[in-house]
């Protein structure tokens, strides 16, 4: 599979990524997920410390302990910054953000912990935070990267002001905001948030890819009339759709099904033509260009 770099100075991924939300679910199959997405050539891993209700990580931190050798074959990514009340972290009363310097080295380092790995190769700050102070999250982000726990930082469903905003107080790159991008949900495309990740050479990653899996049709062309052409998905076409454009978007799936890694896969060797491109949104928007 094709791989690239979010950044000139940033982390060379495979162009489509494995999302772990919902991989809450037992190890056995969240093994042989990681391993069908390996041989796929899907070698990077997106978490979060709060997803499974702050259990995913270990999940797939006992796969990590139980074969070593499996860290070298893939790059790491997860977020912090969101705190909800659960049986797991009993000190919290209501949904809250929290971007202070304590709480992203300790979650930090407890996602290093639960994944059974030294390192995370990219770490997020999870949602904009009213509070955030841009002084305390450097301080943070420099520290973790000075220890090596850490090597580069974005964030998440940050406004580009918001994104711009942090990064003037970075000496080193943010390499990516992670947004939610997909044919059904385009507005970042047009509303300014990819071109300021363009001004600064920042590829995005797309979360949602399948519009919540509504672009998982299970009828082989249901929705594109394009899919025989291609011999395609709807699902394939749609991230092919992200691929094509020149910002170089990183689409992160999430499933439970390894054959649906498997298919998605794929969709990087689809070449859209340009008028195809403007077809498939004509179709999800009803109308014509303007």
């Amino acid at each position: 599979m094709e791989r690239k770099k979010l950044h000139k100075d940033g982390p060379e991924f495979s162009r489509i990524v494995v999302g772990a939300w919902r991989w809450n679910i037992d190890t056995e199959t969240v093994e042989k997920l990681i391993h069908t997405s390996l041989d796929a050539g899907m070698t990077t891993f997106d978490h979060a410390d709060i997803y499974g209700d702050h259990g995913n990580e270990e999940i797939f931190g006992r796969v990590l302990k139980n074969n070593p050798s499996l860290r070298q074959r893939m790059e790491l990514v997860t977020k912090c910054g969101i705190k909800f009340p659960s049986a797991h972290r009993p000190e919290s009363w209501v949904k809250h953000y929290n971007t202070s310097k304590a709480h992203i080295v300790w979650s930090a380092e407890n996602s290093l912990k639960m994944l059974g790995t030294d390192r995370v190769d990219l770490l997020l700050i999870h949602r904009p935070d009213p509070l955030l102070n841009p002084e305390e999250v450097a301080e943070a982000f420099s520290q973790l990267r000075q220890n090596g726990k850490v090597l580069h930082f974005g964030v998440s469903n940050f406004t580009p002001t918001q994104f711009e905003m942090l990064q003037s107080y970075l000496p080193f790159p943010l390499v990516t905001n992670q947004l939610e991008i997909s044919i059904t949900h385009h507005a970042p495309l047009f509303d300014g948030n990819v071109d300021v990740l363009m001004k600064h050479r920042v590829a995005p990653m797309a979360w949602s890819p399948l519009g919540g899996g509504k672009l998982v049709s299970e009828t082989p062309h249901g929705l594109f009339a394009k899919g025989p052409h291609y011999q395609a998905t709807d699902a394939q076409l749609s991230l092919a759709w992200l691929l094509r454009h020149p910002s170089s978007i990183f689409p992160v799936i999430g499933t439970t099904k390894p054959e649906r890694v498997i298919e998605s896969g794929k969709a990087v060797d689809i070449r859209l033509d340009l008028q195809d491109w403007f077809e498939m949104l004509k179709v999800v928007q009803g109308r014509e260009m303007p």
